[in-house]
């Protein structure tokens, strides 16, 4: 059963003018709306949550609007620039997310996850890294998980909270309370229902069918099944402008594994030839399974560098076609190089005269496609601790900087310091004892303070921060890397309260 997810943009016009806005025209202060028209009609298309809050809302005429909210921020609507961000958005989630990804116009997002979600740590952390991705980048979202594209639809579009999963096999129990309005049904379908008495979807869905087509057609039966999952809606994924895709239809459908495994070394070749004829070398290419239920499968192969070796890419799909379910049958494969980098091609050395390096490109690209992030962690200019590491790819070429510190620095830092109890005489004299997660330690030897400040020209409210750190090791032998924050004696410099940062081995 495929799990998708639907990502609901509601306040996507807005977001996109205020981006838009370079001038600074409009400011944050006051309301803003996105007014549509049609012929002399004018009303509002879209309200940010100052307007919404001022009691304003979306189908409201304009000018009624603007004799409510005195200072109303009033723009015009332009469907074509929505949608352009909406797709530029959506070509960013088919790179991030998975291989099945598509427009839910006009503000939303519908992604396939099936198979994908254990790669981003679950379905709540896939959830709520998306919320945060989106919102980092200046947009709202809210987003839901189910068995279905209509049930997505409608609980990322109903729900108060970011994030709304729906457990598999309970579709009937989240949506059954939800308004007919949700059901993708065209404004006078929604009309009529409300006007016969039905209200939520449970209730349409208790009806008998026949009246309603005899008096509808068939389309809110086909919504139903849709959103219960009794009828497969498939997702026609989004493709760049410029990808390089292959692919093989099939006038009988197949199934054998070994005849498919036969199929994707085909389209191997093909691709990498593509490739080769463009100069470039795939960072991340899907294969795309349409079977004959319309239902499609999709899976996702990475590489740590540009690649088009005909044999590595096809062992790394081949590992993985067990996956595959052919079901009734596979009517059509396609591959596609998601992404594609520059490949030129290089002369390899010579070992009679160069050493020769060892490529671990191959093993990154195994581990990365199990699910397991892949990185290297190279060193930055900087003289906070936690600012002084970052992580890069496996693979990135050495920067040539390195830590120069004539102090000792622990095996492992600790992403977030950890507050603890100490006992010492102020400013400069080491700790007596430590109270870390509610376990006392007598401090046996240490060694400081190493004083590092605040780095002022990052933020304003650091030019005075000060931090003294020390190693100290307990009676037990382990040692810790502590700091107290501030100089011991100045407030400004900071709280004064101590914590540990790092244990060393």
């Amino acid at each position: 059963m495929p799990r998708v997810v639907s990502i609901y943009l509601p306040d996507l016009a807005i977001d996109r003018i205020r981006r838009a806005d370079g001038v600074g025209m409009l400011t944050a202060e006051r309301p803003l709306v996105v007014v549509a028209k049609s012929g002399s009609k004018r009303w509002i298309a879209a309200a940010d949550e100052k307007a919404r809050s001022a009691g304003l809302h979306i189908g409201m005429p304009a000018a009624k609007a603007q004799a409510i909210v005195q200072g109303l921020q009033m723009v015009d609507a332009d469907p074509i620039a929505d949608i352009a961000a909406l797709e530029r958005l959506t070509l960013w989630a088919l790179s991030q997310y998975t291989p099945i990804v598509a427009m839910d116009a006009p503000d939303g997002i519908v992604m396939d996850t099936e198979g994908a979600d254990h790669l981003q740590g679950g379905e709540a952390l896939m959830l709520s890294g998306i919320v945060n991705r989106f919102r980092a980048k200046g947009l709202t979202a809210r987003v839901a998980i189910a068995d279905s594209w209509g049930a997505a639809h409608a609980l990322a579009r109903v729900s108060p909270g970011d994030t709304v999963i729906a457990a598999r096999g309970e579709t009937s129990r989240f949506v059954e309370r939800l308004p007919v309005s949700l059901l993708r049904l065209p404004s006078e379908f929604v009309i009529g229902l409300r006007t016969l008495g039905f209200q939520t979807i449970g209730e349409l869905s208790a009806t008998p069918r026949a009246p309603l087509a005899l008096r509808f057609g068939p389309e809110i039966g086909r919504r139903l099944d849709q959103m219960y999952g009794r009828l497969p809606e498939p997702i026609d994924p989004i493709r760049p402008m410029d990808v390089i895709e292959v692919s093989r239809a099939f006038a009988e459908p197949i199934g054998a594994p070994e005849t498919i495994a036969k199929y994707v070394s085909r389209l191997v070749v093909e691709l990498c030839n593509a490739l080769q004829q463009n100069g470039l070398g795939v960072r991340r290419a899907d294969l795309l399974v349409h079977k004959v239920d319309n239902t499609l499968q999709a899976i996702r192969a990475g590489t740590a560098k540009p690649a088009r070796d005909v044999a590595w890419l096809t062992k790394l799909f081949k590992d993985r076609i067990e996956k595959i379910e052919p079901g009734f049958g596979i009517e059509k494969l396609s591959l596609v190089a998601v992404i594609a980098e520059p490949l030129t091609e290089v002369q390899k050395a010579s070992s009679l005269i160069e050493e020769e390096i060892v490529d671990i490109a191959p093993l990154i690209d195994v581990i990365g496609n199990r699910g397991q992030r892949v990185y290297r962690v190279a060193p930055v200019a900087s003289d906070v601790p936690e600012r002084s590491v970052k992580r890069v790819s496996a693979v990135a070429e050495e920067t040539g900087t390195s830590w120069t510190l004539h102090w000792p620095r622990p095996v492992r830092l600790l992403s977030r310091p950890d507050l603890i109890e100490v006992i010492a005489l102020l400013p400069d004299h080491p700790p007596v004892s430590m109270t870390w997660r509610g376990k006392r330690r007598r401090v046996k030897r240490a060694d400081g303070p190493e004083r590092i400040f605040g780095e002022w020209w990052t933020r304003g409210s650091e030019f005075d921060a000060v931090r003294d750190y020390f190693v100290i090791e307990d009676e037990g032998g382990e040692r810790f890397w502590i700091f107290r924050s501030g100089d011991g004696i100045d407030a400004a410099t900071g709280s004064h309260k101590w914590f540990l940062h790092g244990i060393f081995a």
